[in-house]
């Protein structure tokens, strides 16, 4: 394994962060740490960059303990937090060269691994750091992260706050890297990101809802699922909500994703929302996806305390 997390527990005074967490990354898989903010993410890969110290548990990298071995830890990592700290006053040569001289490396020798990515870049690297847009300052971290060659490429929520195209593009060389043989630990918030990665941990509160492929997550789901439309949509998930045969009820976009706790007769939730003043109403059955997976399990998890 090169990622092994076990029993990992982390409190910022009365807020516990983390709690209890374990699972395993394998060398060379695309490995996904998905849920919103506040779940716990950042916290959790802190502590495998040796940047925090975990109250309770132990996590090991490439079979080496991020606390008591960091120093030999470090040059194998590439690390890409979730907020922008390259040196903005520098150019995009100018950063890249600083990390590789860092670790004791050059642009020349390592290019190789980081052309896919620096190449769409390199036009601009007299410009400074600063004055790059959203998807730039991306690759130019992600360059920065892996000029170095690192055995494990770890990267805090990468896509928030870019572009559509950019997210893809950023995805895109991701699944090159791991052709690689790189092992990938990559947060994220945006749940359509889950069917991306080999297999995904899904967090919520500091707690491990599931962990398994995208696909299998999926499968597991067992409600029949309706996705409802009508005018007022603030009003419409109140309603569903109060409707007897409701296990769940969430907003998805311009409809609702109505989860079932049981069995419903022809023409009987069309007949409930018409009494309740709803028109333009759409009903149809859908088929779940990894958000809707994430929803049932963090439900399950509330009722469950």
């Amino acid at each position: 394994m090169s990622i092994t997390i076990s029993h990992i527990t982390k409190s910022y005074g009365a807020v516990k962060a983390l709690d209890d967490i374990s699972f395993d990354v394998s060398k060379g898989e695309l490995f996904g740490l998905i849920g919103p903010d506040g779940a716990g993410k950042t916290t959790l890969i802190r502590i495998l960059t040796t940047l925090l110290v975990p109250d309770a548990g132990e996590a090991r990298m490439l079979d080496l303990d991020p606390v008591k071995e960091f120093r030999k830890l470090r040059p194998h990592i590439g690390y890409m937090p979730g907020r922008f700290s390259l040196y903005q006053d520098l150019t995009v040569l100018e950063n890249l060269n600083f990390f590789a001289t860092i670790f004791g490396t050059t642009i020349e020798e390592n290019y190789d691994l980081i052309k896919d990515i620096y190449s769409q870049i390199e036009p601009f690297k007299h410009r400074k750091a600063g004055q790059l847009s959203g998807g730039m300052k991306q690759k130019l971290a992600l360059s920065c992260a892996m000029v170095h060659e690192p055995d494990v490429l770890i990267l805090d929520e990468p896509t928030t706050g870019v572009d559509a195209v950019s997210r893809k593009e950023f995805w895109e060389m991701l699944a090159r890297l791991k052709e690689r043989g790189i092992t990938i630990l990559v947060s994220t918030p945006y749940m359509d990101e889950a069917s991306l990665c080999d297999r995904v941990a899904l967090i919520q509160d500091g707690h491990i809802l599931q962990v398994d492929t995208p696909a299998s997550i999926v499968a597991s789901y067992n409600r029949q699922l309706l996705g409802i439309k009508a005018r007022n949509t603030l009003r419409l998930i109140e309603d569903l909500r109060a409707y007897p045969l409701t296990h769940s009820a969430f907003p998805f976009g311009e409809s609702v994703h109505l989860a079932l706790a049981g069995d419903l007769t022809d023409g009987e939730l069309p007949e409930y929302l018409h009494q309740k003043g709803h028109e333009e109403l759409e009903i149809e059955p859908i088929a779940p996806n990894i958000e809707d997976c994430f929803m049932e399990l963090m439900t399950k998890k509330q009722s469950d305390k």
